[in-house]
């Protein structure tokens, strides 16, 4: 779920459509001193990240209280890991919230749209689990309302992943395998690594779908190198796919590869 600093550095100048009036930093007027927009804001708490995070987190949050939706979503995020911040879950909300509140009808294809679904995944976690000690409880079906709109509407792939997870647990919505290949389907395709190992492994077990090991298991192929060092069950699984194929389900695997590769570049 986590979008890279790279990603927010690269939108900078992308999302510096959200100005509002110009203010000091201290939300007062005068004359003798330089007032800054939100987006000013936004941008020099983005420079100050690495070297001087509490001179980014007021540039941050002033940039947020006039309606910045990126610095909205940086907050959030350094409140929900605790970067820079005390780790602060309800905080991490509050912020995610007033995002979806104020860009859930944005244009999909604008620059920010993926910073806008993002917050509605973080969202859908907060339901699913709930915050100890707050007013945030549990609620599997807000949840899968929160992962349904950001995959359908903003076709944001790890909503699509998430989405598909709760119709195999009958999380929230009724156990519903083929909805969930649907979206694991999309959600691969789009090169999301965990819908890729999910998707392979329904494939190479032919569950509730008809059995195509030698796709199941490119994408476990795709997967596994895709999968940062923690997912360690995405390499036993294609261990145990790659033991279980032939020779022939192996070399048609590294065709379908090949073939997916290709339509990537083109």
């Amino acid at each position: 779920m986590r979008i890279s600093d790279g990603l927010m550095h690269a939108a900078v100048i992308g999302l510096g459509l959200l100005a509002t009036p110009a203010l000091a930093l201290d939300g007062t007027k005068s004359p003798n001193e330089k007032v800054l927009t939100a987006v000013e804001a936004f941008r020099s708490g983005a420079a100050a990240l690495k070297t001087d995070k509490a001179k980014a987190v007021t540039s941050l949050e002033y940039a947020a209280e006039n309606g910045h939706a990126l610095a909205q979503w940086k907050l959030g995020r350094m409140y929900a890991e605790g970067d820079g911040v005390p780790q602060d879950d309800l905080r991490a909300f509050a912020y995610f919230s007033r995002i979806a509140n104020a860009h859930a009808d944005d244009n999909p294809g604008t620059p920010h749209a993926r910073f806008v679904a993002n917050a509605f995944v973080a969202l859908g976690h907060y339901y699913l689990d709930g915050i100890p000690k707050t007013a945030v409880q549990p609620d599997p079906v807000r949840a899968r309302q929160m992962f349904s709109y950001a995959a359908s509407y903003f076709g944001d792939p790890d909503a699509q992943y998430f989405l598909a997870r709760l119709y195999i647990d009958g999380n929230g919505a009724p156990r519903d395998p083929r909805q969930a290949v649907r979206w694991l389907g999309l959600s691969a395709n789009k090169g999301q690594y965990q819908a890729q190992a999910q998707l392979g492994a329904i494939l190479i077990k032919g569950e509730h779908v008809p059995r195509q090991a030698a796709r199941g298991l490119m994408w476990l192929i795709l997967a596994k190198d895709a999968a940062p060092p923690d997912q360690a069950w995405i390499g036993k699984l294609y261990d145990s796919a790659f033991a279980q194929a032939s020779e022939d389900e192996r070399a048609l695997a590294l065709v379908y590869l090949e073939r997916w590769l290709k339509g990537r570049r083109e």
